[in-house]
């Protein structure tokens, strides 16, 4: 996609517990996969991005004469456990950490969910497993079972590279704990018909992972310059309207006025590649949530279509590059 769109009004003030630390990172997340087939194509996209849901409603069309049955697969962001883990992931303690949920022609799917732990790019899931561990790195329910393992499991699982060991003093003396460093992937699927000759409507929703800053960060010194600010420039499409009222709300703060943080939503849409031929009918909304906030994210054609939301269209669109969206919030008094 072309760069176009720069200064536009954009998205609501994040809670603050979403910004209790510096840096949040953010966790791609794009749209369904299938088992590659020459006979089904999307005929239609309608994506929706706010920092409170994303949704996508797609219709499929099954050009055969005969029905065709396939599996269908929703892959969430990996999960990499750290010692700074800061990660806006949702519920770390559920499985379904992103509130994933799928329909088809209006009635809803119950997905299965797959599931696998890697190490050093080795699968360890059955290990895991077998010490009743929580899959989920995030989870504090995972670190407590960790330091539960035995002595000789806890040594085995460093030396392989499944967890470190994190030691510090909170005021009560020294504490050792276990710190898991494995990757989570999973992936929602479901298997399903598409009648010959027919169209099929698939929408599913779920909360995004939002990560941002406490502060305008791409900025050096009230400048746009340096290696921050080169990467932000190519990722969201900044342009020098944005970046000169992103200088003056930053001059602004300083001075005592509103202040305004960054976060991020990422979506892969490369994913609809994976379909037979382009997309016939694209369409993106992105939702801005408040008027005060501003928003920049690469697109062709982008406009203005309501008090808080924007929105591209493309006919037969094959997406090349994936979605980063920038939003400034205004920090209002509670």
């Amino acid at each position: 996609m072309r760069r176009i769109l720069g200064l536009v009004s954009a998205v609501s003030a994040l809670a603050s517990p979403a910004f209790a630390n510096d840096t949040m990172a953010v966790l791609k997340t794009g749209g369904l996969e299938f088992v590659r087939s020459g006979e089904i194509t999307m005929t239609d996209e309608s994506l929706f991005i706010s920092p409170d849901q994303v949704r996508v409603d797609y219709l499929f069309t099954n050009t055969a004469d005969k029905p065709v049955e396939s599996v269908v697969a929703f892959p969430m962001p990996d999960v990499v456990g750290s010692f700074e883990q800061n990660i806006a992931a949702g519920n770390v303690d559920s499985d379904n950490f992103l509130d994933f949920t799928v329909s088809q022609d209006g009635q809803p799917i119950q997905p299965k969910l797959q599931q696998r732990v890697l190490a050093t790019n080795i699968d360890v899931t059955d290990d895991l497993v077998a010490q009743h561990i929580p899959l989920l790195p995030l989870s504090q329910a995972t670190g407590a079972a960790l330091d539960k393992l035995p002595p000789e499991v806890q040594a085995d699982w460093i030396a392989r590279g499944i967890v470190m060991t994190d030691e510090y003093d909170q005021g009560k003396g020294m504490e050792r704990h276990l710190v898991p460093i494995w990757t989570l992937r999973s992936t929602y699927w479901w298997r399903t018909t598409f009648p010959a000759k027919a169209s099929v409507r698939v929408q599913h929703r779920y909360k995004p992972s939002v990560g941002g800053t406490v502060a305008i960060t791409f900025l050096d010194d009230g400048l746009p310059k340096g290696e921050t600010y080169r990467t932000y420039a190519q990722r969201y499409c900044l342009d020098e309207s944005f970046v000169k009222t992103a200088q003056k709300l930053a001059k602004a703060a300083e001075a005592g006025g509103m202040n305004y943080t960054e976060s991020w939503i990422s979506y892969i849409l490369t994913t609809g590649a994976n379909w037979s031929g382009p997309i016939g009918h694209f369409k993106l909304t992105v939702d801005k949530g408040d008027p005060e906030n501003y928003v920049s994210f690469c697109g062709t054609g982008v406009k203005k279509v309501g008090p808080t939301t924007f929105e591209m269209t493309a006919t037969d669109f094959s997406p090349e590059k994936d979605l980063d969206i920038l939003i400034l919030n205004a920090v209002k008094p509670e």
